[in-house]
């Protein structure tokens, strides 16, 4: 899969990623959304989900090439986001 571009935004394939990074991203955006984090099991949980909602395409990952910042969203945010900025 090609990373797509959005404006400043590029699309970064999850499989692109190296397992270590992913992770890392996906517990920031658990933590962002609000989810029970409470336990590392719990958090392990999470990450896990979300790797199916990326595979699913529900959930996408954006570089900012102007901040230098990666962010997970879902398509919704994602949408909403780039619509905002045109």
């Amino acid at each position: 899969m090609d990373s797509v571009t959005y404006h400043r935004f590029v699309e970064i394939p999850f499989s692109l990623l190296e397992a270590e990074t992913l992770n890392a991203l996906l517990e920031v955006f658990v933590t962002r959304q609000g989810y029970d984090t409470t336990t590392e099991e719990g958090l392990a949980n999470w990450t896990e989900d979300l790797k199916k909602q990326l595979s699913k395409g529900e959930l996408v990952i954006l570089h900012d090439i102007e901040t230098e910042t990666t962010e997970v969203m879902t398509l919704k945010q994602a949408k909403s986001f780039i619509e905002g900025l045109g």
